[in-house]
C-alpha cells in the first residue's frame, strides 16, 4: 500500500498510546519526512491539542537511538551486546527454535507470547499475533496488567460491556467526581470538558489518596487511605438511604437487590466505622453523599488506579452501584464512566481467531511472568518468550524474579521493539519495530465513541517492520496456511464486520474521513430507562452471577493484601503504603529513554509526609532506599504535602538501566492478584524508606 505522502502533504494519523483520549493527529510530510505533528482541530474530542508526550512524537520517530536492523546477542544476557543480522537470518532462527520446541516433549505450550498495549491499534496489538500463536499452539497470555479487575467489577454491576456516560455530554453535569483518576494528565481531553462543566456551574471533586494534579485543580479533594474506596462508597450509601436521598422510583424500576444492600450498609457501614477504615471524617462523608445525590446530573469518573489492590474489583463494582441509588443515570452526562470500550463491537474473534488454538491450551497470567519463567506454574516450563508492545523487565511486578527468569541461558527470548529497552538487553534476537507513522491500523477508544483509521505517513525507517509484517513472515517460515495471514486491508474489513455499533462504518469511509462516531445518539443517557445489559436487565446491586462465581453477591469492602490495619506485623517492618502512578512525562515505560522527557521528569522521587520523613531523619532532596522483602530502589525525598502520613508516592516508570541503583519501583511491587479477573496489585505494596548510607535489609532482600 502506498503511503499517503504520495498524494498529500498532511496525513491524518491516530495516537497509539494506551490512553483513553485516542487523539486524531495531523502529520505534515515534506519530501518523505514528517516535519510537523499536531492535534486535529476538526475531531470533536481531540479539538486540536495533544498531550506533552505526543506533542514531541517526531523526536521518537527520528531518534538516533531507534532500532533499525535485526540483531543477535553476542554478550551475556542483560549485557545488551549484539551484532547485526539480516531479516532472513532472524526469521529463520526464530522459526527453527519454535519448531524444535514445539516438536519436543514440552510442546508448543513451552512458547509464551508477552505483549500489552504499546500500541492500541487493532491490527498491531491483537491481530495476526494472536492468530500466529494460536495456530502454533503456544501458551495463551492473560493480559490483565492494567484494567481487568475494575472491568470485571463494573460489569458485575452494569452488565457485559464497559458502558457508561457519554464523555461528550459531560458539560451538562453539575457535580463531577474524579475517583482514583488523575484526569488532568491521564485523560486531558475529558478534563477540558469538565472545565466546560465548571464554567457552567459544576463543582469538581477528586477522591484520591494522593494530592495529584487533578486534586490540586479541583474544588474539593477527599483523601482516603489507599485501597479503602469500597468502604467509602458503602458509607455514602448508608448516608443516602439514612437521609432519604435515594431515588425510590429508579430503584424500583431499574435495580435488583436494593433492599438487601440497604440492610447491609445500615448494619455494617455506619459513618463512624467507615471513617475509621478510610480516614475520611464523618462530616466529609455526609456532605459528599448529600451533594452526589442532590446536585444532578452528577458524574463519577472512575479510573483504574483504585483497582490495583487485592479488593480492587469489588471496589469498582461497589462504586458503580452509586449512580443508580440516586438516579443519576436519568440525565445525559450523569452516572459513571469507567471506559467506553464496551460500545465497540468489532468482530474481535474474526480478527484474532481464538478457534485456532488447540483445546486445553493453558493460559498464563502476565502478572505472574516471574513465576512462569521460574517454572512455578502448571504446565511445561517456558522455553521461549516472544515480547512485543511491552517492556516487562521494567513494567512487570516482582521485578527481581522476572529478571532472574530472563537471565536463564536456556530461555530463547525474542523482542520486537523500537528502542533498546531493559527487556531488549535480555534478548537473543531483536527485531526493529515501526512507529505509528510507519504502518496502517484501525482504532477504537476507551475514552470516546469514534472508530479511527491510522494512515501511514512515512515509509518505515531502516529495516523496521510492523507486527503484522513480522507475523506474516514467521507464518510463511513455519509453513502455516497463507489464507490465515492476509493483508492489512482484509484484516480491517474483518474487524469492521461486527455488531450494530460499527454497522455502516466501512473501510472506505474511514479512509476518507479518518474518524467516524459509533451509532450512538448525541448526549446519550444509556440507562435513563433503568434497562441494563445484565442477566436481570437491571442494575445488579445483588448479582447472582457473582454468587455462582464464588463471590459475595452484594457489595462489600475487601481490604488490600498489605493493609496496615489488617497486617499489623508486616506493617511493623514495612510501615509505608507505596503508590507508584505514572509521571506525566512517561506513559508506563514509554518515553522514559527520551532525554527531553527524562529531563522534564527529573530524578526518581518519593513523596513522603513530613512527619514520616522527620521520623526517619530525612530531608528534602535526600537520596533514600525504598525497600521490602521483594526488592529495593533509590529515590529522592520530596516533601510536597501531597500525601497523608503512612503513605508515599513514587511516580514513574523509569527504565532500570537509566535509574540510580539499576532498579525502579517495580522491584518492590508484588505479583499477587486482585479479587476479580487476575489483575495486578501494584498499589498493594508496603515498604520501608531508609537513609541511603545506613539502610538495613533482611538477608534475603
Amino acid at each position: 500500500m502506498a503511503t499517503a505522502e504520495t498524494t498529500a502533504n498532511v496525513v491524518k494519523c491516530v495516537c497509539p498510546l494506551d490512553c483513553p483520549d485516542t487523539c486524531s493527529m495531523l502529520v505534515t510530510v515534506e519530501g518523505g519526512r514528517a516535519v510537523a505533528l499536531k492535534g486535529d482541530p476538526d475531531h470533536e474530542f481531540t479539538r486540536g491539542f495533544l498531550c506533552q508526550k505526543m506533542a514531541r512524537y517526531l523526536d521518537r520517530v527520528y531518534s538516533p537511538d531507534r532500532l533499525l536492523e535485526p540483531l543477535r546477542r553476542v554478550g551475556r544476557k542483560g549485557e545488551g551486546r549484539f551484532e547485526r543480522i539480516s531479516w532472513d537470518d532472524a526469521l529463520a532462527t526464530i522459526a527453527d527454535r519454535f519448531a524444535v520446541i514445539a516438536a519436543s516433549s514440552a510442546g508448543a505450550q513451552a512458547i509464551l507470547p508477552y505483549s500489552y498495549y504499546g500500541t492500541m491499534g487493532k491490527l498491531q496489538s491483537s491481530g495476526l499475533d494472536r492468530r500466529f500463536f494460536h495456530r502454533l499452539g503456544a501458551s495463551k497470555l492473560d493480559r490483565t496488567i492494567c484494567a481487568s479487575a475494575g472491568g470485571a467489577g463494573y460489569e458485575y454491576t452494569m452488565g457485559r460491556g464497559r458502558l457508561g456516560a457519554d464523555p461528550m455530554a459531560v458539560p451538562h453535569c453539575r457535580f463531577i467526581v474524579n475517583w482514583g483518576s488523575n484526569t488532568v494528565h491521564t485523560n486531558s481531553h475529558l478534563w477540558s470538558l469538565m472545565i466546560e462543566a465548571r464554567k457552567n456551574g459544576a463543582a469538581l471533586v477528586c477522591i484520591d489518596p494522593y494530592k495529584s494534579p487533578t486534586a490540586l485543580r479541583s474544588d474539593w479533594h477527599i483523601q482516603p487511605r489507599p485501597g479503602t474506596d469500597a468502604a467509602l462508597a458503602l458509607g455514602l450509601m448508608h448516608v443516602i438511604w439514612r437521609d432519604g436521598l435515594e431515588d425510590q422510583a429508579y430503584l424500583a424500576n431499574g435495580v435488583v437487590g436494593a433492599e438487601l444492600l440497604r440492610e447491609r450498609v445500615r448494619a455494617e457501614y455506619a459513618p463512624d466505622r467507615v471513617a475509621a477504615i478510610t480516614g475520611v471524617d464523618v462530616k466529609t462523608l455526609t456532605t459528599l453523599a448529600h451533594r452526589l445525590a442532590l446536585e444532578q446530573p452528577s458524574l463519577i469518573r472512575l479510573n483504574y488506579g483504585l483497582q490495583r489492590h487485592h479488593g480492587g474489583g469489588m471496589a469498582v463494582r461497589t462504586i458503580a452501584c452509586l449512580p443508580a441509588l440516586y438516579g443519576a443515570w436519568r440525565y445525559p452526562g450523569g452516572g459513571a464512566l469507567l471506559s467506553t470500550s464496551g460500545a465497540y463491537d468489532f468482530a474481535a474473534d474474526r480478527l484474532a481467531r481464538p478457534d485456532l488454538a488447540p483445546p486445553g491450551t493453558r493460559t498464563i497470567n502476565m502478572n505472574q511472568l516471574g513465576e512462569a519463567l521460574a517454572g512455578e506454574l502448571p504446565g511445561p516450563p517456558v522455553k521461549a518468550l516472544y515480547v512485543y508492545n511491552s517492556n516487562p523487565a521494567a513494567v512487570a511486578p516482582n521485578q527481581a524474579k522476572v529478571l532472574r527468569g530472563l537471565e536463564r541461558d536456556d530461555l530463547f527470548v525474542v523482542v520486537h521493539e523500537q528502542f533498546a529497552t531493559d527487556t531488549v538487553d535480555y534478548a537473543d534476537i531483536v527485531l526493529p519495530a515501526t512507529t505509528q507513522l510507519e504502518h496502517v491500523d484501525l482504532h477504537g477508544s476507551y475514552g470516546h465513541h469514534h472508530v479511527m483509521y491510522n494512515t501511514p505517513a512515512i515509509a518505515p525507517r531502516g529495516q523496521a517492520r510492523s507486527n503484522s509484517a513480522v507475523f506474516r513472515g514467521l507464518a510463511l517460515r513455519m509453513g502455516f496456511e497463507a489464507e490465515l495471514f492476509p493483508d492489512d486491508e482484509t484484516l480491517m474489513r474483518e474487524a469492521l464486520a461486527g455488531g450494530p455499533g460499527v454497522r455502516g462504518i466501512t473501510l472506505e469511509r474511514l479512509q476518507e474521513s479518518g474518524s467516524i462516531r459509533l451509532s450512538i445518539p448525541r448526549d446519550d443517557a444509556p440507562f435513563a430507562g433503568g434497562v441494563f445489559p445484565t442477566p436481570s436487565g437491571k442494575c445488579e446491586f445483588y448479582s447472582e452471577r457473582m454468587k455462582i462465581d464464588g463471590f459475595d453477591p452484594l457489595p462489600c469492602y475487601t481490604p488490600p493484601h498489605e493493609d496496615p490495619q489488617t497486617r499489623p506485623e508486616l506493617a511493623k517492618r514495612y510501615p509505608i503504603q507505596l503508590l507508584s502512578p505514572p509521571r506525566s512525562q512517561f506513559l508506563n515505560s514509554t518515553f522514559a529513554n527520551s532525554e527531553r522527557h527524562r529531563r522534564g521528569a527529573g530524578d526518581p522521587t518519593i513523596e513522603l509526609a513530613a512527619e514520616d520523613a522527620h521520623a526517619r531523619g530525612l530531608a528534602e532532596g535526600e537520596w533514600v532506599l525504598v525497600h521490602n522483602d521483594r526488592g529495593r530502589f533509590q529515590a529522592r525525598v520530596a516533601l510536597t504535602g501531597n500525601v497523608r502520613p503512612g503513605v508515599a508516592v513514587a511516580p514513574g516508570l523509569y527504565w532500570n538501566k537509566l535509574a540510580p541503583g539499576g532498579s525502579n519501583a517495580n522491584s518492590t511491587t508484588p505479583s499477587a492478584l486482585t479479587d476479580f479477573a487476575g489483575g495486578a496489585t501494584f498499589f498493594d505494596n508496603l515498604v520501608q524508606v531508609s537513609p541511603l548510607p545506613n539502610a538495613k535489609f533482611d538477608e534475603h532482600t
